[in-house]
Order: structure tokens, then C-alpha cells, then sequence
């Protein structure tokens, strides 16, 4: 029997009665409101069927509407539930959606339940339906320890890390939730190499490059996938040194590696290396094989469309650190209010910016943000700047003008003095790493940092994202008291940082562990 609903709550006693007549007895008459307000019918709803994915912390639920709507998935524990999906759309004609059910923990029996919402704003329950979810062999769970202060709260949601490999087949892609519990993992083969790094798409699918454990390593792949693991979209350099040549790019890549971004037009913009070869450099005579970075801009076909290299932008002679490894570039952030990219160039102790303009712009260099750059620092000291860093992104809404922008200082090359004093060097200070928060000027060429929370020496990966509370979350990669693991902490966003939550991985580095909401677009766990 189709159970008729309210649309809105009547503002009249007599429409009041009349909702009670119809809750209490399933039929009736309807009683009209000078207001307007409306009832309207269900459709019948046919029971939606759940079934396991071959990852055995994910579910695939199954559901078929006659109408428009929107559908996502509650699940829990409980039939309280606790958890949801992102809604999927059925078209006007409607029909049947897959929604896949992630975020569970092994060996644990869930409720979960479709909930439907049409066109006009009605709502419906699908029925309860349980899951258990299959067991994960303990030897291939990554070993994480959590501590939480008394009387803390750490953020909700879930930490995506992007591992290194650790003792053998341990896991190098897997979400934990605030209590450690490993809640999904991609198990692939590790020889494609290990993510460096994963990033949630907005329709749902994870974006990775896998590249070597080692560095330099030859090749990479990128892959586009499900939450179950179904890969949706792969290439490797091969097919894009193909794509290249046939595009009339005279460039050939060594490998793709350490970030990527997916644009709102749907292109994406790779980070690549390639070798070239030069005589009589600075310092280094005869030829010299130079490890630069390119960007590539590949259109929704998989076709190059603009392409960046270091090497026509920038002075090869330029080499503070780790040559003929020149630049080394580990992030990419996109300006959204210009159409330009950020990119981090670890071994020039440099964030750029580039005249991208959405794929119409020139490729030349707008600034250098670091020691010996564009900018002033207001500190006289050099130290102050960062180096060797990682993880460089944007954290103000805006994107231009004043803005925040977020780096961990690994500080490997740190400039300690106007001498030139490098860190770690005879006699000098030791390097020391930092989390920190850059206050960027684009009018007066200026920069501040606002804040930042040293932490154990870190010489590579990392993060420093501030989260929605003002908290600010930190990825500690291989730090000097725990060279084969990472420290992965919040702390509060004071001048003297207090530590709300850690999680440390025990035997596996964590180039790039970050916080996420959910592991869904647009939902808050």
C-alpha cells in the first residue's frame, strides 16, 4: 500500500489532525490548508540487494527507482547508522544505481540502507539491510600506533596514506580512522610502484601515481579507480611519450611522479621528469646527465595540449642541492582565481609560479617563492625560509593577492646565516624540520611565516594541512627518531602547538598521509 507523506509540516491544527488520522490508520482523506501545504505519494520501492566487492572492506548495494532521484547510503554498526555515501542521481526515466559502501572495518557485521530523495523533496527508506565484511590478513596491515591526550578531540574522518613499501606486501595504499582501524586499502601489483600520491576525485574515484620505491626511478603509471578497486582508467609513460610524439612535443619522459591534479575541465596536469645532457656546468666539467621536471597538461581525450619543462625557464647552473638531481618538484597546487600552477621545487628551495592561464599561458616563471627568490621575508634571518620542502598547497580560499599557502620544511639545505652556513655542516647547527604556514603578498612581493611547529628532523615527505577546526594536521615522514616509519599528528594552531591526536606507522614511511572528511566527496564522518 503506498502510504501517503508529508511534504511540509502543516502550520494548522486541523492539518495536524489530519496527518494523525493518516499516520494511524494508513488511509483516509486528506485535509486541505488555506497555506498551501501539500501531500503526494511514494512510489513503491523494491528492496535494494547488497552484495560483496573482491575487496572485502567494501560493499556494492544495488537499488532500481521508475523516477528521478538522488541516492546515497547510510551504514553503521547499528541501525542508527552513523555513516553516508555521496548521493548518485537517477535520470528522469529512471532506473537502477550501484553505490559501493566503503569506510568498514574487517570481520564486523553492518547495517546499512539506501535512502532516496525525489524531485519534489520526498524522502524514502530503502529496508535494512546487514553486511559483514571479510577478514584482512594481519601480516598486511600496515602497524600504526594511536595516542589521544586526556580530554582531546581529535578531527573526524578518515587519514589516506600513501606508504612506502615495508615489510614484505604490507599494504602502501590504506585509510585509517581516527582510532588506527584500517577501514579500506587498495591491494595492487607493488612492482607498478607505490602511490605517491592518491587523490579523492569528486565523482568518487581515487587518482594515483604509482611510481619506483627508489629515486630516480624509471616509467610510472597513473590510475583512475573505484572504491572497490576496478580500475576505470590507466596509462603508463610509454602510452604518454606516444601521445607526445603524436601531439609534435619534442620531449621524452623518464618517468611521472610525486603529484598530479585533476582541473575542473576536466584535464589533468602531470608532473614528469626527463634527462638532458650538458657540458661544462658549474662546478661539474665535462658532460653531465640533468634530471628536470616538465608539466603536462592532458585534455579529456588524453591528449597533450600545453607542456611546461624546467629546463627553458630556469638556469641549469642553479644547483643548490643534490645535482644532477636538479629540481626535484614533489607538489603542484592550481590557482584557481587565475589559472595558474604552484609548483614545488625541492631541490631549488623554491615554490613557483607559472603563467598557466588554464592551459593559454606563456609558461613563464611569475615568481620564486624562497631563499634567493622574489620574495621578502619579514625576518632578516634565512633560516626562516624553507627547504627541501614538500607537500606545497594553498589554504586560503583565495588563490591570489594575500594568501596562505601551506609547506613542510624539511629544511635539508637550510641556510643558517648570511655566510652561507648550511645545516648539518662541521661546526653548524643541525637540520631541523617544521611544519609551517607561509602568508603570501603577491602586490608587495612580501612573506611571513605566520606560524610554524618544529618537529623531528625530517629529510623527505611530508605534510601540513590545516583542517576545517583551525587544527592543523601534519604528516612526519621518516623522522630522525624513527627513520623507518612517519609520525602523522594534529596539533592546535597556537604559537605553542599542543597535540591533540598522533598516529605513528611503525615500520613504513609515509610520503604523503593526509585528512579527509571521508572517504567521499562532499561528506563529513
Amino acid at each position: 500500500m503506498k502510504i501517503p507523506i508529508l511534504q511540509k509540516m502543516p502550520r494548522c491544527p486541523v492539518c495536524l489532525l489530519g496527518l494523525t488520522l493518516v499516520l494511524a490508520t494508513g488511509m483516509g482523506l486528506l485535509t486541505s490548508c488555506s497555506n498551501n501545504d501539500s501531500f503526494s505519494s511514494l512510489p513503491d520501492l523494491s528492496p535494494g540487494v547488497v552484495t560483496p566487492t573482491a575487496n572485502p572492506l567494501v560493499a556494492e548495494y544495488n537499488i532500481s527507482l521508475s523516477q528521478a532521484a538522488q541516492v546515497y547510503v547510510q551504514f553503521g554498526v547499528d541501525t542508527t547508522y552513523g555513516f553516508d555515501t555521496s548521493a548518485i542521481a537517477i535520470p528522469a526515466a529512471g532506473g537502477g544505481v550501484t553505490i559501493l559502501v566503503a569506510g568498514m572495518k574487517a570481520s564486523t557485521t553492518y547495517h546499512m540502507r539506501a535512502v532516496v530523495t525525489y524531485s519534489d523533496g520526498a524522502t524514502q527508506d530503502d529496508s535494512d539491510h546487514t553486511f559483514t565484511t571479510g577478514t584482512v590478513d594481519a601480516t598486511r596491515i600496515p602497524q600504526v600506533q594511536v595516542s589521544v591526550p586526556a580530554g582531546s578531540t581529535p578531527a573526524s574522518g578518515i587519514e589516506l596514506a600513501c606508504l612506502s613499501l615495508g615489510n614484505a606486501n604490507q599494504f602502501v595504499l590504506a585509510a585509517f580512522d581516527p582510532q588506527g582501524n584500517l577501514v579500506w586499502y587498495y591491494d595492487y601489483n607493488l612492482a607498478l610502484g607505490i602511490p605517491n600520491p592518491a587523490k579523492l576525485l569528486q565523482n568518487g574515484h581515487l587518482l594515483l601515481v604509482l611510481s619506483g620505491n627508489s629515486w630516480p626511478s624509471p616509467g610510472g603509471e597513473i590510475e583512475e579507480i573505484d572504491l572497490a578497486g576496478n580500475i576505470i582508467r590507466q596509462f603508463s609513460v610509454a602510452d604518454l611519450n606516444q601521445w607526445l610524439a603524436a601531439a609534435g612535443f619534442q620531449i621524452t619522459v623518464y618517468s611521472v611522479n610525486h603529484d598530479i591534479l585533476s582541473l575542473p575541465n576536466g584535464h589533468l596536469i602531470l608532473l614528469a621528469s626527463e634527462y638532458r645532457t650538458f657540458n661544462n656546468l658549474t662546478g661539474y666539467p665535462g658532460q653531465t646527465n640533468v634530471l628536470g621536471n616538465d608539466i603536462i597538461d592532458l585534455d579529456p581525450n588524453d591528449k597533450p595540449v600545453w607542456v611546461w619543462s624546467a629546463f627553458d625557464h630556469l638556469d641549469v647552473n642553479r644547483h643548490p642541492m643534490l645535482f644532477p638531481d636538479w629540481t626535484h618538484a614533489n607538489a603542484l597546487a592550481y590557482s584557481q582565481d587565475d589559472g595558474n600552477l604552484l609548483l614545488s621545487l625541492r631541490h631549488q628551495n623554491w615554490v613557483i609560479k607559472i603563467d598557466y592561464e588554464n592551459g593559454s599561458g606563456s609558461g613563464n616563471i611569475l615568481w620564486h617563492l624562497g631563499y634567493e627568490g622574489d620574495f621578502t621575508l619579514d625576518s632578516d634571518n634565512p633560516a626562516d625560509w624553507f627547504y627541501a620542502q614538500h607537500d606545497a598547497s594553498i589554504l586560503s580560499p583565495n588563490s591570489t593577492g594575500d594568501f596562505t599557502l601551506g609547506v613542510f620544511d624539511n629544511g635539508d639545505d637550510r641556510v643558517l646565516d648570511s655566510s652561507g652556513t648550511l645545516c648539518g655542516s662541521l661546526g653548524a647547527q643541525a637540520c631541523y624540520s617544521r611544519a609551517a604556514i607561509v602568508e603570501v603578498n603577491e602586490a608587495n612581493m612580501t612573506a611571513q611565516v605566520s606560524w610554524a611547529n618544529t618537529v623531528p628532523y625530517s629529510s623527505w615527505g611530508g605534510v601540513t594541512q590545516l583542517l576545517p577546526s583551525g587544527n592543523v594536521f601534519i604528516d612526519d615522514n621518516n623522522p630522525i627518531d624513527n627513520p623507518f616509519g612517519a609520525h602523522v599528528f594534529e596539533v592546535t594552531h597556537d604559537q605553542s602547538p599542543e597535540t591533540v591526536w598522533e598516529l605513528n606507522f611503525v615500520s613504513q614511511t609515509s610520503y604523503r598521509t593526509i585528512h579527509l572528511p571521508s572517504l567521499y566527496p562532499g561528506v563529513q564522518w
